[in-house]
């Protein structure tokens, strides 16, 4: 039983890994790719005590491979897929404005944005995506 389980994680791990789960934004696919290698880490340490000892170093090489591959995964909105005017909207500058303004822009609600000044990643990442998009228009 516990086999058939980490079998249907592995398969779930490369259909994910293929493309399969594009319909989900980046932070849904990390988070998923973190509770899938926790899993892999409980199902390697019952199989490990069992005394099957391969299949459960295998199972750990995995999981530890999943944990570091969930954490290298970009996180947020990229630049790319935001418009203009959404961008213009999250920076607060108009249709007109200068790569000066923009960048006072960012700068000034970056401030109060970023993590390490009580902000959130994800408001900083928008920040980033935003100022990417305007500069690169």
């Amino acid at each position: 039983m516990i086999y058939l389980a980490a079998l249907a994680v592995v398969v779930l791990l490369v259909w994910a890994g293929r493309g399969g789960l594009r319909s989900l934004s980046r932070g849904g696919v990390r988070v998923a790719g973190g509770v899938l290698s926790i899993l892999l880490l409980a199902a390697a340490g019952i199989i490990a005590l069992r005394g099957d000892w391969i299949v459960g170093l295998v199972l750990l090489a995995m999981s530890l491979s999943g944990m570091f591959a969930a954490r290298a995964a970009p996180a947020g909105p990229r630049a790319s897929g935001m418009s203009a005017e959404a961008a213009r909207s999250i920076l607060g500058v108009g249709p007109a404005a200068t790569r000066e303004e923009i960048d006072a822009a960012y700068k000034r609600l970056m401030r109060m944005a970023h993590p390490d000044t009580g902000g959130t990643s994800g408001l900083a990442a928008q920040l980033n995506a935003a100022r990417d998009r305007l500069i690169r228009k």
